[in-house]
């Protein structure tokens, strides 16, 4: 638990505030331009009025919170990946000043997979959300193990290219595999949990540099 302790409290950092509210503004942004697209097409459908109108609306009002309480954590964590290096830059100001500057995979490849990981966050969470609707039970642990992955392995790695070519990264990862998911996992439980599930997206980022720090020194401590 202590790289998510130590994101935890640099949460006071400047750096990681200014991450987490642009996160949380864009993911904002999007479902409120998701909203008025859902409104404006169940108004234009079939020249809806009266009482259909009204029902039509509030159902499309519904759908969009459904779809915001689900989705909102995993769009402001895509959004958030774009914002790796500057996570991870104060991290590693405040609690590593030691380290050498960062010299990974390219830039090029930092931001696809950057790209890469904040969408495929998304589109399991999409499917989750689908499965959840058909299957209750079964379909919302498999959202939390879906969600656990994606965090652990996907942020992980992310992190890791920017110190570590992809080959390496990769290796590091599947030695420290159980530790990592492990991590993962407690991160997908407090996404479930509302109001702490909006400081995920940041501190999530900011535990996997810590676990990164951990896996790379001798004693391995992650």
């Amino acid at each position: 638990m202590r790289p998510i302790l130590l994101a935890l409290e640099q949460l006071d950092d400047p750096a990681l505030q200014a991450v987490l509210w642009r996160s949380l503004a864009l993911a904002a942004a999007c479902f409120a331009l998701v909203w008025v697209g859902v409104a404006y097409g169940v108004h234009g459908l079939a020249g809806l009025h009266g009482w259909l109108a009204w029902v039509a609306g509030l159902a499309s009002g519904v759908l969009t919170a459904l779809l915001a309480f689900w989705l909102f954590v995993p769009l402001a964590a895509g959004i958030g990946t774009l914002f790796i290096e500057r996570i991870a830059r104060a991290v590693e100001r405040r609690h590593y000043p030691r380290l050498p500057p960062a010299a990974g995979a390219s830039l090029a490849v930092q931001v696809w997979d950057g790209v890469v990981v904040g969408l495929r966050i998304l589109l399991l969470n999409v499917a989750a959300l689908a499965l959840a609707i058909l299957i209750p039970g079964v379909g919302a642990v498999l959202g939390l193990l879906v969600t656990a992955y994606a965090i652990g392995r996907g942020l992980f790695v992310a992190v890791a290219l920017r110190r570590l070519d992809r080959a390496a990264a990769e290796s590091v990862y599947r030695r420290n595999r159980a530790a990592i998911l492990g991590y993962g996992l407690v991160l997908a439980v407090a996404a479930y949990v509302p109001l702490i599930n909006l400081l995920v997206p940041v501190v999530s980022i900011a535990a996997m540099v810590h676990v990164l720090d951990a896996a790379l020194t001798p004693a391995g401590r992650a």
